[in-house]
């Protein structure tokens, strides 16, 4: 897998519709991780870790975010762009201490999370 290079294919998965689509390193379109820390509750100092998510079918976004945050370091946020909001992610969330906080423009959802 190759996440160092903007645009580099990550992976294949299907989308919502079953079609096979490549996921690739891109920015968000309409918003990027800083703007997201200062639309919502996280900290807007913290280093962040982008995950986007769009292009992927479920429950490939849910388990994704879920072993991103496994990994992070106290006071770090992950940034999460998805095709919409996250539901099912908010009760994991919160079961394992987690605060959030969703904003949505006509591109992305970005939600931020980061530890209460």
């Amino acid at each position: 897998m190759v996440d160092s290079c903007v645009g580099s294919v990550l992976s294949l998965w299907p989308n919502t519709f079953g079609v096979i689509v490549p996921q690739t390193a891109t920015p968000a379109v309409g918003m990027d991780a800083t703007d997201a820390l200062r639309s919502t509750d996280a900290p807007d100092d913290a280093p962040t870790r982008e995950l986007d998510v769009r292009a992927m079918g479920p429950p490939k976004p849910l388990t994704e975010t879920l072993e991103t945050l496994a990994e992070i370091d106290d006071g770090e946020v992950v940034v999460q762009f998805n095709d919409r909001a996250p539901q099912m992610l908010y009760p994991k969330l919160e079961d394992r201490g987690f605060a959030y906080d969703t904003v949505e423009n006509d591109e992305v959802t970005v939600t931020t999370i980061w530890r209460a």
